[in-house]
């Protein structure tokens, strides 16, 4: 045979491998005829590059060919370079296929839909339009395939005014009648969201294949449009097409959306009896059916039957179990998911720590964590974002954070995560860093963090922040997000702005229990309670749903109003709304009946609760303690230990303020002690001012100031304010001077400090010192706080001042006062003499200008008030010495339960006795 036949009859060999699809065989001959003949021929080389495109273990081969086609001077020919442009495009080597096609002498339509479906395939839509434009500058008009993939450019990159364009220029040339130009338009406004459009070209398309169908299928199906769906596929059919798989995916997919069991398990039937049921895609769409739908059961089933190597298959299993939150047969799906030797994906770690945070299973969480580093999957975003989420929510907030700066590319769920992570635990300040931080990156937040650094801003009362993220809000369009406006809400109610809470509560055109929730709680938090108990009547009025956030933050602005009868009230809601079992709703019903002075229905609502936490022991702890019942609180603290419950700081206060109540001196010492060294918590501020008060109310004021001159910390405003009130009361005045002018640097514009120490100058006798402060305080432009008390009498709150001669009653309660003092001095009673004046200043006042709020407050509610009903009196500053004198005597005389709140705790007067045992 001669040398020109032999070439000849290789060159026949390698078409029919080709046809054949019998690559390495195409290899083989190709590499013989370059050894023995040479003339490499561009056929012969589009052979050898269709037998790589249909193998990717011979990818390594196609820069080997294309050497040889520049070699051979072949480098501009079309067939060969149209080839090696899809080779490349599909390896996501771009660049290297626009080398080729910039190569070509001249580009044909297939030249440049190969370019053209080259940035198509790897998401470069904005690289297609420009190609596009280039090639209709060039004078080549397009063909219905050029137009098809430029539409599949600008889908994929969801360039809805580019696609537009070309539907126009699609349109003047006539092809939008083509049906593969019609299947891309179709796919270009279902990735848009415009699905009337979609539907119009679908409905003037004179003929629609199995794509058209399975493009509208599909695309209804993945935005939620289940039904339209299902009818499209009632369409499909009355048209005599059969389905493929794809069509049966996407139709699994739509039941999936709309939870529609009975058609997706109809679908299923179908796909059984038309032999589809085995497919990779198809087991996949209709495991995912069952698992979302809830049928644990049938899925189980499903995943027994299938192909037990497909990854996917074994994610939607632990999503399954993920779903009814059983974390030991999600672990146990992993752990057989490892011993069948199939490698975890991306997807399989999230799918189980998802599982661990809904669980609580932090530990287990920590050893997956541990297994995907060893298995390389730390670094991935999709892995990392569930980690950063898992650590966040359970408070790890420095391994979150560590997670997220490890991670070399960061998307917006991995920062989102991390912010809203902060805002769980109130590090509010660290949430509006790191928010300032993502968009230094160049991130672009979502809906979910924007609401998060609002409800940072609300957390701190951060309101100029706010207002820019507000303004942010409008320019990232999303002022129609839900959780915004409800964010928003809860901000300007959070920061005392009423009006404006108000305003853009009623712009919120669809308002939810989270919308109602906000406005209560942050008119709660902001100290506007009357507004917040408006707004939570508001809520039962219209027929909104409460919930635990309702109850919570209503009965906490009862409880800071010391609103009794409201939150009774509200208790009862609670009630028959079934929410007596929510430890959060009964924590804030301890505090309520602690702040109003019932402190038996608060014991007894702390006895009735099935499940208590910290704060549950706390509450109780720290209201005892308040009411005088420092034993008891020490008591209660012994069992919270017995629980297994460790102690906070929140808990060391009440014990703390439990032992100066009652004059627990080296145990309150000891207690304090305890903090550091057995429970690791390191003292505040607040429980050094808690030591020093217990030092001051015993007596031992040197103590005391040697105390605070040893503190690690510097003392702050309250140290040296509780000193100073105990030198008032022991007359110490050497040490009150000092305590006054380290308080007086502090705070200069703070009143009770003056006061404070004009009272210890006062007490001790020394007029013109006392003189000197009061003048210092003018000058300075301090006003004093007045004496004021409060009590309730039928649904009407009575306010009183010292002396207070404008209320509508106040001759008879004068009247009243003097015979009850008449009375009680009988028994014993001795006033004290108005210690603040001199003798002279003493005589020129008016009897009745010097008594204080009080009294009037008691004598009041004598009057008014039946027998059956104890007597509750709130005053804003401390009760003086004759006050209280004056209330025992009272308490026996007209055998009436008292109840006083001061600044600083209550008093129970009843038969002569106050709860204190005048130690306060």
């Amino acid at each position: 045979m001669t040398r020109r036949g032999a070439a000849a009859s290789l060159h026949r060999s390698l078409a029919g491998f080709v046809s054949h699809e019998d690559p390495a065989n195409v290899l083989s001959l190709f590499a013989a005829k370059a050894r023995q003949h040479g003339g490499l021929g561009s056929t012969d080389l589009a052979c050898a590059l269709r037998a790589c495109r249909g193998s990717g273990k011979l990818w390594p081969r196609v820069p080997e060919i294309h050497a040889a086609t520049v070699v051979r001077g072949l480098r501009g020919d079309r067939i060969v370079s149209n080839l090696l442009i899809d080779l490349y495009a599909k390896k996501g080597l771009v660049q290297r296929a626009r080398q080729v096609f910039e190569e070509l002498c001249s580009s044909d339509n297939v030249s440049w839909v190969a370019m053209l479906s080259a940035y198509a395939q790897n998401g470069l839509g904005a690289e297609a339009v420009g190609l596009y434009r280039q090639m209709h500058r060039s004078g080549i008009v397009p063909t219905p395939y050029v137009l098809s993939s430029v539409l599949s450019a600008c889908t994929k990159a969801g360039l809805l005014v580019q696609g537009r364009l070309i539907h126009v220029q699609a349109y003047k040339q006539g092809f939008c009648s083509e049906t593969f130009v019609g299947n891309a338009l179709i796919a270009l406004y279902l990735r848009c969201g415009s699905f009337k459009l979609a539907e119009r070209i679908f409905s003037d398309m004179p003929f629609c294949d199995r794509v058209t169908f399975n493009t509208l299928i599909s695309g209804h199906a993945q935005c939620g449009h289940g039904e339209r769906a299902l009818e499209i596929f009632d369409e499909m059919q009355l048209s005599g097409l059969m389905p493929d798989c794809v069509t049966i995916a996407s139709l699994l997919a739509a039941c999936t959306s709309v939870g529609d069991v009975k058609k997706g398990m109809q679908v299923h039937s179908y796909l059984l009896k038309a032999g589809m049921s085995s497919d990779y895609i198809i087991e996949g769409s209709l495991l995912d059916l069952y698992v979302k739908c809830g049928d644990t059961d049938t899925a189980l089933e499903i995943f027994n039957l299938g192909d037990r190597t497909n990854v996917v298959l074994w994610n939607l299993m632990l999503v399954a179990y993920g779903q009814i939150s059983d974390v030991a047969k999600s672990f146990d799906i992993f752990c057989q998911m490892q011993a069948a030797g199939i490698r975890p994906n991306q997807f399989t770690y999230p799918c189980i720590l998802r599982t661990c945070t809904c669980s609580g299973e932090i530990e287990l969480g920590e050893q997956i964590h541990s297994l995907s580093i060893k298995t390389g999957f730390e670094s991935d975003m999709y892995v990392s974002g569930v980690l950063i989420d898992m650590y966040s929510k359970y408070g790890w907030l420095g391994k979150a954070r560590r997670i997220l700066e490890m991670l070399e590319e960061k998307d917006v769920v991995s920062w989102t995560s991390m912010i809203a992570g902060y805002v769980q635990h109130d590090f509010c300040k660290e949430a509006l860093s790191t928010f300032k931080e993502m968009q230094e990156f160049g991130i672009w937040p979502d809906n979910i963090g924007l609401a998060s650094a609002i409800s940072a801003c609300a957390g701190i009362k951060a309101m100029r922040q706010g207002l820019q993220i507000h303004a942010r809000v409008y320019v990232s369009g999303y002022s129609a997000d839900i959780s915004i406006w409800n964010a928003l809400v809860n901000l300007y109610a959070r920061c005392g702005r009423c009006k404006d809470a108000y305003s853009l509560f009623e712009a919120v055109e669809h308002k939810d229990g989270i919308t109602w929730n906000g406005l209560v709680s942050g008119f709660a938090q902001s100290g506007l309670y009357e507004e917040a108990l408006k707004v939570f009547v508001q809520m039962g009025q219209v027929g909104v749903k409460f919930n635990v956030f309702s109850f919570v933050s209503s009965i906490s602005a009862s409880a800071n109003l010391a609103e009794t009868k409201q939150g009774k009230q509200i208790h009862c809601r609670v009630i028959k709304t079934g929410h007596t079992s929510e430890t959060e709703v009964g924590n804030a019903l301890i505090s309520l009946y602690g702040k109003c002075g019932s402190i038996e229905d608060a014991k007894t609502q702390f006895s009735e609760m099935s499940d208590r936490n910290e704060v549950s022991w706390n509450t109780i702890i720290t209201s005892c303690s308040q009411h005088g019942r420092g034993q008891e609180a020490l008591v209660l603290f012994d069992k919270m230990k017995q629980e297994c419950l460790k102690p906070n700081d929140v808990t060391f206060i009440g014990v703390l303020a439990a032992c100066s109540h009652v004059g627990l001196v080296e145990e309150g010492l000891s207690y304090f002690k305890s903090m550091s060294n057995d429970y690791g918590i390191q003292p505040r501020p607040d429980h050094y001012a808690c030591v020093v008060d217990i030092l001051g109310r015993a007596g031992q004021l040197d103590r005391a100031r040697r105390f605070i001159e040893e503190m690690p910390i510097a003392a702050d405003a309250m140290v040296w304010r509780t000193l100073l009130s105990a030198c008032k009361v022991h007359k110490n005045i050497e040490i009150g001077e000092l305590a006054a002018k380290h308080l007086l640097e502090l705070e200069p514009q703070d009143s009770a400090s003056y006061v404070l120490l004009s009272n210890a100058y006062a007490v001790a006798g020394k007029w013109a010192s006392r003189d000197q402060v009061r003048k210092m305080m003018k000058d300075r432009g301090v006003r004093k706080e007045p004496g004021r008390s409060w009590i309730e009498v039928k649904n009407l709150v009575h306010t009183f001042f010292v002396g207070d001669q404008l209320h509508p009653y106040a001759e008879q309660i004068y009247i009243f006062l003097a015979d009850l003092n008449d009375r009680i001095a009988k028994i014993g009673y001795k006033q004290e003499k108005y210690y603040l004046f001199h003798d002279k200043e003493q005589e020129q006042k008016d009897p009745a200008s010097l008594v204080h709020s009080e009294k009037l407050a008691v004598s009041f509610g004598l009057m008014s008030l039946p027998p059956s009903v104890p007597l509750r009196v709130i005053k804003n500053l401390r009760i003086c010495n004759d006050c209280h004198n004056w209330m025992k005597f009272a308490s026996e005389v007209m055998r009436r339960e008292i109840v006083l709140r001061d600044v600083y705790r209550f008093h129970h007067f009843n038969n002569g006795s106050c709860s204190c045992g005048d130690f306060w």
